[in-house]
């Protein structure tokens, strides 16, 4: 695959493996999935969008543990709303997750318990265990946001979303399969503010 369909690809697995992780469903087994995928996905996305071997066979392996785990659990608002941009705009899938992602684990925080210091030690952040839980949460936001923008991800759809959309836009994210999954309980106001982060 080119580079951008791999970066793309290579973050929905990553938006799989935390949006499972964090689910209201999630469990032990899944857990294990989930947390080895976000590893795999850590170490090997950057080299497989330079089409290293290394990179291309770590995360063949990491797409496919994160799928045994979220189609046992579900996921969350970051695949609502990357649903509905793909079907208004026609937004590559994994680039609306990869925009969404870290916006949604922000908005999903303070709903995670320690969750995100198990994300943080997978994605390889160092020092997980002295930080507080604000500052695991933020270096759990900050090595997504990173790996995004090392595989060239843009940050946001700068232009193409219209305020006047945003009232459907938000009704469909709501009323996707994945939106009762999500950690935190949401509702159209809250998804239309979070579209407005990447407008």
């Amino acid at each position: 695959m080119p580079k951008g369909l791999t970066a793309s690809t290579g973050m929905d697995a990553l938006t799989h493996a935390i949006e499972g992780y964090t689910t209201k469903a999630a469990w032990e087994i899944t857990d294990m999935f989930h947390l080895k995928a976000i590893s795999l996905i850590s170490q090997n996305l950057r080299g497989a969008v330079e089409n290293t071997k290394e990179g291309r066979e770590g995360m063949a392996l990491a797409q496919y543990i994160a799928g045994m785990g979220f189609s046992n659990v579900g996921l969350g608002i970051a695949h609502s709303i990357a649903h509905t941009l793909g079907a208004h705009y026609d937004t590559p899938h994994g680039v609306a997750c990869a925009m969404m992602l870290p916006l949604v684990m922000e908005y999903n925080a303070e709903y995670t318990g320690e969750r995100y210091r198990e994300i943080a030690r997978a994605m390889g952040v160092e020092g997980v265990d002295s930080m507080t839980q604000e500052e695991y949460r933020k270096a759990a936001v900050y090595a997504v946001k990173k790996l995004s923008e090392d595989v060239g991800i843009p940050k946001n759809l700068s232009g193409k979303i219209k305020e006047e959309d945003l009232q459907q836009l938000a009704e469909d994210a709501f009323a996707d399969a994945c939106c009762s999954g999500n950690p935190r309980d949401t509702n159209v106001e809250e998804l239309k503010e979070l579209y407005r982060k990447i407008m």
